[in-house]
Protein backbone atom coordinates (compact mmCIF):
# COMPACT_ATOMS: atom_id res chain seq x y z
CA UNK A 1 0.00 0.00 0.00
CA UNK A 2 2.87 2.63 0.21
CA UNK A 3 3.39 2.05 -3.16
CA UNK A 4 0.38 3.49 -4.10
CA UNK A 5 0.36 6.77 -1.33
CA UNK A 6 4.04 7.25 -2.79
CA UNK A 7 2.14 8.60 -6.14
CA UNK A 8 1.25 12.08 -3.79
CA UNK A 9 4.21 11.82 -1.14
CA UNK A 10 3.38 15.12 0.63
CA UNK A 11 0.33 14.08 1.78
CA UNK A 12 0.96 10.69 3.13
CA UNK A 13 1.43 11.23 6.52
CA UNK A 14 -1.80 13.25 6.84
CA UNK A 15 -5.09 12.02 8.24
CA UNK A 16 -8.26 11.75 6.05
CA UNK A 17 -10.47 14.72 4.90
CA UNK A 18 -13.04 13.66 2.74
CA UNK A 19 -16.88 14.10 1.20
CA UNK A 20 -17.61 10.25 2.05
CA UNK A 21 -14.64 8.52 3.50
CA UNK A 22 -14.84 4.80 2.67
CA UNK A 23 -15.13 3.41 5.51
CA UNK A 24 -16.07 -0.54 6.10
CA UNK A 25 -15.57 -0.59 2.54
CA UNK A 26 -18.75 1.60 2.01
CA UNK A 27 -18.54 5.80 0.36
CA UNK A 28 -22.08 6.09 0.59
CA UNK A 29 -24.06 3.95 -1.30
CA UNK A 30 -20.69 2.58 -3.08
CA UNK A 31 -18.76 0.02 -2.27
CA UNK A 32 -14.93 0.63 -1.96
CA UNK A 33 -11.14 -0.23 -0.73
CA UNK A 34 -8.88 2.74 -0.05
CA UNK A 35 -10.75 5.02 -2.44
CA UNK A 36 -12.81 7.60 -0.97
CA UNK A 37 -15.34 9.64 -2.77
CA UNK A 38 -14.73 13.52 -2.69
CA UNK A 39 -17.94 15.11 -4.65
CA UNK A 40 -20.16 14.17 -7.81
CA UNK A 41 -21.83 15.59 -10.25
CA UNK A 42 -24.99 13.80 -11.70
CA UNK A 43 -26.09 13.24 -15.06
CA UNK A 44 -29.17 15.00 -14.34
CA UNK A 45 -26.96 18.19 -13.67
CA UNK A 46 -25.70 18.03 -16.73
CA UNK A 47 -29.04 16.96 -18.80
CA UNK A 48 -27.67 14.23 -20.09
CA UNK A 49 -29.08 10.14 -20.28
CA UNK A 50 -25.75 8.67 -20.29
CA UNK A 51 -22.19 9.87 -19.70
CA UNK A 52 -19.36 7.47 -21.63
CA UNK A 53 -15.32 8.30 -21.71
CA UNK A 54 -13.62 11.13 -19.80
CA UNK A 55 -9.93 13.19 -20.04
CA UNK A 56 -8.89 15.91 -18.18
CA UNK A 57 -6.91 19.17 -18.43
CA UNK A 58 -4.57 21.35 -16.30
CA UNK A 59 -4.51 25.21 -16.65
CA UNK A 60 -1.19 26.19 -16.91
CA UNK A 61 -1.72 29.83 -15.74
CA UNK A 62 -2.81 28.60 -12.13
CA UNK A 63 -2.48 25.11 -11.81
CA UNK A 64 -6.80 24.62 -11.82
CA UNK A 65 -7.72 20.91 -12.96
CA UNK A 66 -10.88 20.38 -14.88
CA UNK A 67 -13.24 16.95 -16.01
CA UNK A 68 -13.84 16.48 -19.43
CA UNK A 69 -16.67 14.55 -19.65
CA UNK A 70 -18.41 13.14 -22.83
CA UNK A 71 -22.05 12.47 -23.11
CA UNK A 72 -24.26 11.12 -25.21
CA UNK A 73 -25.15 14.04 -26.60
CA UNK A 74 -22.32 16.94 -25.55
CA UNK A 75 -19.20 17.26 -23.67
CA UNK A 76 -19.21 18.51 -20.94
CA UNK A 77 -16.27 20.89 -18.24
CA UNK A 78 -16.26 20.60 -14.86
CA UNK A 79 -14.07 23.35 -12.35
CA UNK A 80 -12.79 20.10 -10.09
CA UNK A 81 -9.87 22.36 -8.54
CA UNK A 82 -12.51 22.45 -5.03
CA UNK A 83 -12.67 18.84 -5.45
CA UNK A 84 -15.13 18.67 -2.72
CA UNK A 85 -17.66 20.87 -4.45
CA UNK A 86 -17.04 20.52 -7.99
CA UNK A 87 -18.06 23.31 -10.47
CA UNK A 88 -20.31 22.39 -13.93
CA UNK A 89 -19.32 25.05 -16.10
CA UNK A 90 -21.41 23.96 -19.28
CA UNK A 91 -21.19 21.46 -22.75
CA UNK A 92 -20.44 22.21 -26.19
CA UNK A 93 -23.18 20.22 -27.83
CA UNK A 94 -22.29 17.78 -30.82
CA UNK A 95 -22.20 18.41 -34.20
CA UNK A 96 -25.58 16.66 -34.65
CA UNK A 97 -29.07 15.70 -32.89
CA UNK A 98 -28.12 11.65 -33.42
CA UNK A 99 -26.91 11.27 -30.08
CA UNK A 100 -24.82 7.89 -30.24
CA UNK A 101 -23.40 6.46 -27.27
CA UNK A 102 -19.06 7.05 -28.15
CA UNK A 103 -17.64 10.33 -28.09
CA UNK A 104 -14.24 10.78 -27.30
CA UNK A 105 -11.90 13.33 -26.08
CA UNK A 106 -8.19 14.56 -25.80
CA UNK A 107 -6.32 17.62 -25.41
CA UNK A 108 -3.35 19.00 -27.00
CA UNK A 109 -1.72 22.29 -25.40
CA UNK A 110 -4.93 23.76 -24.31
CA UNK A 111 -7.23 22.99 -26.55
CA UNK A 112 -9.56 19.79 -26.71
CA UNK A 113 -10.29 17.67 -29.79
CA UNK A 114 -13.37 15.67 -29.54
CA UNK A 115 -14.54 13.00 -31.92
CA UNK A 116 -18.11 10.83 -32.13
CA UNK A 117 -19.74 8.27 -33.48
CA UNK A 118 -22.35 10.72 -34.68
CA UNK A 119 -23.14 10.80 -38.71
CA UNK A 120 -20.94 13.38 -40.04
CA UNK A 121 -19.62 14.66 -36.34
CA UNK A 122 -16.13 15.69 -37.98
CA UNK A 123 -13.57 16.95 -35.28
CA UNK A 124 -14.45 19.94 -32.86
CA UNK A 125 -11.56 21.95 -31.63
CA UNK A 126 -12.63 23.73 -28.61
CA UNK A 127 -10.45 26.54 -26.37
CA UNK A 128 -10.10 25.18 -22.94
CA UNK A 129 -8.89 28.42 -21.71
CA UNK A 130 -12.64 29.64 -22.35
CA UNK A 131 -13.48 27.45 -18.89
CA UNK A 132 -11.37 30.50 -16.77
CA UNK A 133 -14.00 32.96 -17.45
CA UNK A 134 -17.48 31.74 -17.17
CA UNK A 135 -19.04 33.80 -14.85
CA UNK A 136 -22.99 32.71 -14.75
CA UNK A 137 -22.35 28.44 -15.13
CA UNK A 138 -23.82 26.86 -16.81
CA UNK A 139 -23.43 28.03 -20.62
CA UNK A 140 -23.52 25.75 -23.25
CA UNK A 141 -19.95 27.01 -24.98
CA UNK A 142 -19.57 26.43 -29.33
CA UNK A 143 -16.09 24.96 -30.60
CA UNK A 144 -13.27 26.84 -31.95
CA UNK A 145 -12.34 25.17 -35.19
CA UNK A 146 -13.62 21.96 -36.98
CA UNK A 147 -11.93 19.48 -38.97
CA UNK A 148 -14.72 17.90 -41.76
CA UNK A 149 -12.37 15.59 -43.42
CA UNK A 150 -14.12 12.63 -42.12
CA UNK A 151 -17.80 12.04 -40.45
CA UNK A 152 -18.25 9.97 -37.51
CA UNK A 153 -15.38 8.28 -35.57
CA UNK A 154 -14.57 5.93 -32.62
CA UNK A 155 -11.86 7.59 -31.18
CA UNK A 156 -9.15 9.90 -30.97
CA UNK A 157 -5.01 9.45 -29.65
CA UNK A 158 -2.82 12.64 -29.81
CA UNK A 159 0.42 12.00 -29.21
CA UNK A 160 1.42 15.50 -27.09
CA UNK A 161 5.27 15.25 -28.13
CA UNK A 162 4.34 15.57 -31.91
CA UNK A 163 1.27 17.70 -31.91
CA UNK A 164 -0.50 14.94 -33.83
CA UNK A 165 -4.01 13.78 -33.45
CA UNK A 166 -5.02 9.92 -34.92
CA UNK A 167 -8.44 9.44 -35.33
CA UNK A 168 -9.44 6.06 -35.28
CA UNK A 169 -12.60 3.98 -36.75
CA UNK A 170 -13.47 6.49 -39.33
CA UNK A 171 -15.02 5.40 -42.99
CA UNK A 172 -11.40 6.83 -44.18
CA UNK A 173 -8.20 4.47 -44.77
CA UNK A 174 -10.38 1.12 -43.75
CA UNK A 175 -10.78 2.72 -40.52
CA UNK A 176 -7.35 2.76 -39.80
CA UNK A 177 -5.39 5.99 -38.31
CA UNK A 178 -6.10 9.19 -39.68
CA UNK A 179 -3.44 11.80 -39.05
CA UNK A 180 -4.10 15.31 -38.08
CA UNK A 181 -1.42 17.95 -37.80
CA UNK A 182 -2.68 20.16 -35.06
CA UNK A 183 0.14 21.86 -34.09
CA UNK A 184 -1.57 24.94 -34.60
CA UNK A 185 -4.73 23.60 -33.16
CA UNK A 186 -6.96 26.29 -34.60
CA UNK A 187 -5.93 25.20 -38.05
CA UNK A 188 -5.88 21.69 -38.18
CA UNK A 189 -4.25 19.74 -41.70
CA UNK A 190 -4.89 16.24 -42.76
CA UNK A 191 -1.21 14.44 -43.01
CA UNK A 192 -2.93 11.03 -44.38
CA UNK A 193 -3.35 7.82 -42.97
CA UNK A 194 -2.50 4.53 -42.88
CA UNK A 195 -5.04 1.66 -44.05
CA UNK A 196 -2.76 -1.88 -44.10
CA UNK A 197 -3.77 -2.80 -40.74
CA UNK A 198 -7.60 -1.92 -41.06
CA UNK A 199 -9.98 -0.68 -38.98
CA UNK A 200 -8.35 0.67 -35.29
CA UNK A 201 -10.69 0.64 -32.41
CA UNK A 202 -8.27 2.82 -29.88
CA UNK A 203 -4.07 3.53 -30.02
CA UNK A 204 -1.16 5.02 -27.81
CA UNK A 205 1.33 6.56 -29.54
CA UNK A 206 4.70 7.69 -28.61
CA UNK A 207 8.44 8.72 -29.31
CA UNK A 208 9.67 5.60 -28.25
CA UNK A 209 12.22 5.54 -25.49
CA UNK A 210 12.13 1.71 -24.58
CA UNK A 211 14.23 -1.40 -24.38
CA UNK A 212 14.36 -1.53 -28.16
CA UNK A 213 16.94 0.23 -29.94
CA UNK A 214 16.23 0.10 -33.22
CA UNK A 215 13.42 2.06 -32.43
CA UNK A 216 14.64 4.44 -30.09
CA UNK A 217 13.13 7.94 -31.20
CA UNK A 218 10.54 7.12 -33.54
CA UNK A 219 7.27 7.87 -33.29
CA UNK A 220 5.08 4.15 -32.88
CA UNK A 221 1.56 3.73 -32.65
CA UNK A 222 0.10 0.58 -30.44
CA UNK A 223 -3.02 -0.20 -31.81
CA UNK A 224 -5.65 -2.24 -30.70
CA UNK A 225 -7.59 -3.89 -33.89
CA UNK A 226 -10.43 -6.09 -32.79
CA UNK A 227 -8.52 -8.94 -33.64
CA UNK A 228 -4.74 -8.45 -32.86
CA UNK A 229 -2.43 -5.67 -31.69
CA UNK A 230 -0.37 -3.64 -34.30
CA UNK A 231 3.04 -2.02 -33.69
CA UNK A 232 3.46 0.78 -36.47
CA UNK A 233 6.03 3.19 -37.32
CA UNK A 234 4.27 6.25 -37.90
CA UNK A 235 7.79 8.97 -37.89
CA UNK A 236 7.20 9.44 -41.65
CA UNK A 237 3.72 10.12 -42.13
CA UNK A 238 3.90 9.38 -45.94
CA UNK A 239 5.44 6.22 -45.26
CA UNK A 240 3.99 4.09 -42.48
CA UNK A 241 5.38 0.49 -41.71
CA UNK A 242 3.88 -2.46 -40.00
CA UNK A 243 6.78 -3.21 -37.07
CA UNK A 244 4.87 -6.57 -35.78
CA UNK A 245 1.35 -7.84 -35.35
CA UNK A 246 0.58 -10.05 -32.56
CA UNK A 247 -2.71 -12.07 -31.66
CA UNK A 248 -3.53 -14.30 -28.36
CA UNK A 249 -5.52 -17.18 -27.17
CA UNK A 250 -9.40 -16.84 -26.96
CA UNK A 251 -9.38 -13.64 -29.04
CA UNK A 252 -13.08 -11.86 -28.23
CA UNK A 253 -12.87 -8.39 -29.00
CA UNK A 254 -9.33 -6.57 -28.97
CA UNK A 255 -9.91 -3.28 -27.05
CA UNK A 256 -7.87 -0.87 -25.46
CA UNK A 257 -4.68 -0.90 -24.43
CA UNK A 258 -1.42 1.08 -22.77
CA UNK A 259 2.49 0.94 -22.10
CA UNK A 260 4.29 0.62 -19.06
CA UNK A 261 6.09 3.91 -18.67
CA UNK A 262 9.51 1.86 -19.36
CA UNK A 263 7.43 0.71 -22.66
CA UNK A 264 8.68 -2.51 -22.47
CA UNK A 265 4.80 -4.00 -21.26
CA UNK A 266 2.08 -3.52 -23.26
CA UNK A 267 -1.60 -4.06 -21.14
CA UNK A 268 -4.05 -4.82 -22.83
CA UNK A 269 -8.26 -5.42 -22.34
CA UNK A 270 -10.60 -7.89 -24.70
CA UNK A 271 -14.04 -5.98 -24.55
CA UNK A 272 -16.21 -9.25 -24.50
CA UNK A 273 -14.05 -11.82 -23.18
CA UNK A 274 -15.63 -11.65 -20.39
CA UNK A 275 -19.48 -11.92 -21.90
CA UNK A 276 -18.81 -14.80 -23.99
CA UNK A 277 -16.61 -16.95 -22.52
CA UNK A 278 -17.68 -16.34 -18.60
CA UNK A 279 -14.28 -15.48 -17.30
CA UNK A 280 -13.10 -13.13 -15.01
CA UNK A 281 -11.92 -9.47 -15.90
CA UNK A 282 -8.65 -10.59 -17.79
CA UNK A 283 -5.98 -8.29 -18.97
CA UNK A 284 -3.14 -9.54 -21.38
CA UNK A 285 0.11 -8.54 -20.64
CA UNK A 286 2.61 -8.18 -23.67
CA UNK A 287 6.25 -8.46 -23.40
CA UNK A 288 7.35 -5.69 -26.16
CA UNK A 289 11.28 -5.84 -24.99
CA UNK A 290 11.85 -6.45 -28.95
CA UNK A 291 9.31 -4.54 -31.26
CA UNK A 292 9.46 -6.58 -33.90
CA UNK A 293 9.11 -10.12 -32.35
CA UNK A 294 6.30 -9.27 -29.40
CA UNK A 295 5.82 -11.89 -26.72
CA UNK A 296 2.78 -12.65 -24.92
CA UNK A 297 3.83 -12.65 -21.41
CA UNK A 298 0.49 -13.31 -18.50
CA UNK A 299 -2.61 -12.71 -18.46
CA UNK A 300 -3.85 -10.65 -14.76
CA UNK A 301 -7.93 -12.17 -13.70
CA UNK A 302 -9.75 -10.02 -11.39
CA UNK A 303 -11.69 -10.52 -8.61
CA UNK A 304 -15.16 -10.46 -10.47
CA UNK A 305 -16.75 -10.78 -13.89
CA UNK A 306 -17.17 -7.37 -14.94
CA UNK A 307 -16.31 -6.11 -18.36
CA UNK A 308 -12.62 -4.67 -18.58
CA UNK A 309 -12.73 -1.25 -20.76
CA UNK A 310 -9.99 1.63 -20.67
CA UNK A 311 -7.13 1.38 -18.79
CA UNK A 312 -3.91 3.82 -18.05
CA UNK A 313 -0.70 3.23 -16.43
CA UNK A 314 0.68 6.12 -13.89
CA UNK A 315 4.28 4.89 -12.26
CA UNK A 316 3.94 1.59 -10.95
CA UNK A 317 -0.15 1.50 -10.73
CA UNK A 318 -2.68 0.41 -13.50
CA UNK A 319 -5.94 1.85 -13.65
CA UNK A 320 -8.76 -0.01 -15.03
CA UNK A 321 -12.21 1.53 -15.41
CA UNK A 322 -14.07 -2.14 -15.22
CA UNK A 323 -17.53 -1.14 -15.87
CA UNK A 324 -20.00 -2.68 -13.21
CA UNK A 325 -16.95 -3.62 -11.21
CA UNK A 326 -15.87 0.43 -11.17
CA UNK A 327 -12.63 1.85 -11.35
CA UNK A 328 -9.52 -0.86 -10.23
CA UNK A 329 -6.13 0.51 -8.98
CA UNK A 330 -4.10 -2.58 -9.51
CA UNK A 331 -0.20 -2.45 -8.56
CA UNK A 332 2.44 -3.74 -11.57
CA UNK A 333 5.77 -3.24 -10.30
CA UNK A 334 6.44 -7.04 -10.17
CA UNK A 335 4.99 -7.02 -13.75
CA UNK A 336 8.06 -8.16 -15.19
CA UNK A 337 7.74 -11.33 -12.60
CA UNK A 338 4.67 -12.00 -13.73
CA UNK A 339 2.67 -10.17 -10.34
CA UNK A 340 0.05 -8.18 -10.50
CA UNK A 341 -2.30 -6.74 -7.70
CA UNK A 342 -5.13 -5.09 -7.24
CA UNK A 343 -5.04 -2.57 -4.30
CA UNK A 344 -7.33 -0.33 -4.01
CA UNK A 345 -10.90 -0.04 -5.85
CA UNK A 346 -14.57 1.88 -6.13
CA UNK A 347 -17.33 0.49 -7.56
CA UNK A 348 -19.26 3.33 -8.86
CA UNK A 349 -22.05 0.78 -10.08
CA UNK A 350 -23.85 -0.63 -7.02
CA UNK A 351 -26.37 -3.03 -8.75
CA UNK A 352 -24.00 -6.38 -9.46
CA UNK A 353 -20.19 -6.91 -10.91
CA UNK A 354 -21.45 -8.80 -13.78
CA UNK A 355 -19.98 -9.00 -17.40
CA UNK A 356 -22.00 -6.40 -19.63
CA UNK A 357 -21.94 -2.38 -20.15
CA UNK A 358 -22.71 -0.92 -17.38
CA UNK A 359 -20.76 1.33 -14.89
CA UNK A 360 -17.83 3.00 -15.41
CA UNK A 361 -16.67 3.50 -18.61
CA UNK A 362 -12.94 4.56 -17.92
CA UNK A 363 -11.19 7.08 -15.69
CA UNK A 364 -8.52 10.22 -15.67
CA UNK A 365 -5.56 9.54 -13.19
CA UNK A 366 -2.59 11.95 -14.30
CA UNK A 367 -4.01 15.09 -12.24
CA UNK A 368 -0.95 16.59 -10.03
CA UNK A 369 -2.89 16.45 -6.99
CA UNK A 370 -3.87 12.52 -7.00
CA UNK A 371 -7.58 13.12 -7.19
CA UNK A 372 -9.08 10.55 -10.17
CA UNK A 373 -12.07 11.20 -11.97
CA UNK A 374 -14.31 8.50 -13.28
CA UNK A 375 -17.31 9.13 -16.06
CA UNK A 376 -19.94 6.94 -14.98
CA UNK A 377 -22.84 5.39 -17.71
CA UNK A 378 -25.18 6.21 -15.39
CA UNK A 379 -23.99 7.98 -12.09
CA UNK A 380 -21.75 10.86 -13.93
CA UNK A 381 -18.75 12.40 -12.74
CA UNK A 382 -17.43 11.41 -9.62
CA UNK A 383 -14.26 12.25 -8.19
CA UNK A 384 -12.33 9.97 -5.47
CA UNK A 385 -8.96 10.03 -3.98
CA UNK A 386 -6.85 7.57 -2.04
CA UNK A 387 -8.12 6.99 1.34
CA UNK A 388 -6.19 8.84 4.37
CA UNK A 389 -4.56 11.55 2.11
CA UNK A 390 -5.74 14.71 3.20
CA UNK A 391 -5.83 16.67 6.35
CA UNK A 392 -2.86 17.90 8.48
CA UNK A 393 -0.45 16.29 11.05
CA UNK A 394 -1.82 14.79 14.67
CA UNK A 395 -0.76 17.84 17.38
CA UNK A 396 -1.23 20.70 15.41
CA UNK A 397 -3.78 23.26 14.93
CA UNK A 398 -6.64 21.89 13.08
CA UNK A 399 -9.47 23.62 10.53
CA UNK A 400 -7.83 26.87 10.60
CA UNK A 401 -10.35 28.85 8.05
CA UNK A 402 -9.56 32.27 6.23
CA UNK A 403 -11.19 35.02 4.20
CA UNK A 404 -10.99 36.03 1.60
CA UNK A 405 -10.39 33.12 -0.33
CA UNK A 406 -6.51 33.16 -1.78
CA UNK A 407 -8.20 35.45 -5.23
CA UNK A 408 -6.46 37.30 -2.47
CA UNK A 409 -2.83 37.86 -1.89
CA UNK A 410 -3.61 38.17 1.93
CA UNK A 411 -4.53 35.37 4.45
CA UNK A 412 -5.34 36.02 8.33
CA UNK A 413 -4.95 33.13 10.68
CA UNK A 414 -6.12 33.58 14.31
CA UNK A 415 -4.35 30.55 16.57
CA UNK A 416 -7.58 28.58 18.33
CA UNK A 417 -4.63 28.43 20.86
CA UNK A 418 -3.35 31.84 21.84
CA UNK A 419 -5.83 34.13 20.37
CA UNK A 420 -2.57 36.00 18.30
CA UNK A 421 -3.38 36.83 14.70
CA UNK A 422 -1.57 36.42 12.31
CA UNK A 423 -1.07 38.09 8.37
CA UNK A 424 0.50 36.70 5.73
CA UNK A 425 0.29 38.48 2.40
CA UNK A 426 1.84 35.66 -0.01
CA UNK A 427 2.71 35.84 -4.20
CA UNK A 428 -0.05 33.64 -6.84
CA UNK A 429 2.33 30.84 -6.13
CA UNK A 430 1.83 30.88 -2.19
CA UNK A 431 5.58 32.46 -2.18
CA UNK A 432 5.87 34.25 1.30
CA UNK A 433 5.64 38.25 0.83
CA UNK A 434 5.05 39.87 4.39
CA UNK A 435 3.83 38.16 8.00
CA UNK A 436 3.36 40.08 11.02
CA UNK A 437 1.49 39.29 14.53
CA UNK A 438 -0.30 41.13 16.54
CA UNK A 439 2.05 40.62 19.19
CA UNK A 440 4.86 42.03 17.57
CA UNK A 441 6.52 38.60 16.00
CA UNK A 442 7.35 37.61 12.54
CA UNK A 443 6.45 34.06 11.37
CA UNK A 444 8.11 32.68 8.47
CA UNK A 445 6.20 30.93 5.83
CA UNK A 446 8.56 27.39 5.38
CA UNK A 447 6.48 25.80 2.63
CA UNK A 448 3.38 26.46 1.03
CA UNK A 449 1.28 23.76 -1.15
CA UNK A 450 -1.68 24.65 -2.90
CA UNK A 451 -3.79 20.80 -2.72
CA UNK A 452 -6.31 22.84 -4.75
CA UNK A 453 -8.50 26.33 -5.26
CA UNK A 454 -9.18 27.63 -2.01
CA UNK A 455 -7.62 24.95 0.16
CA UNK A 456 -3.68 25.00 1.37
CA UNK A 457 -1.39 23.37 3.68
CA UNK A 458 1.05 25.24 5.14
CA UNK A 459 4.17 24.81 7.32
CA UNK A 460 5.19 27.81 10.06
CA UNK A 461 8.56 28.03 11.21
CA UNK A 462 9.22 24.64 10.57
CA UNK A 463 7.09 23.68 13.95
CA UNK A 464 3.87 23.44 12.96
CA UNK A 465 1.54 22.78 10.13
CA UNK A 466 -1.66 24.54 9.27
CA UNK A 467 -4.82 23.45 7.12
CA UNK A 468 -6.65 26.52 5.18
CA UNK A 469 -9.82 25.50 4.28
CA UNK A 470 -12.37 27.51 2.34
CA UNK A 471 -14.47 29.47 4.47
Amino acid sequence: MNKFYSLIPFLVSFSMLAQTPCENNMAGPFECNNLDLLSQIPLSTMNSVKANDSWGWTDPLDGKEYALICLNEATAFIDISDPLNPLYLGQLPGESNEHTTWRDVKTYTNFAFIVSEDTGHGMQVFDLTKLRDVTNPPVTFTKDAYYDAFGKAHNIAINEETGFAYVVGTTTFNGGPHFINIQDPLNPVAAGGYAADNYCHDAQIVIYNGPDTDYTGREILFGSNETEVVIEDVTDKNNVTTIATIGYDNVNYTHQGWLTQDQRFFLLGDELDEIDTGVNSRTLIFDFEDLDNPQFHFQYNGPTGATDHNGYVLGDMFYLANNAAGLRIIDISEIENSTMEEIAFFDSYPENNQAGFNGSWSMYPYFESGNIVISDRAEGMLLVRPSGTLSVPENTLQDITFFPNPVSNTVTITSANTGIETIFIVDVTGKLVYSETTNGTTSKIVDTTMWADGLYLVTINNSSTHKLVKQ
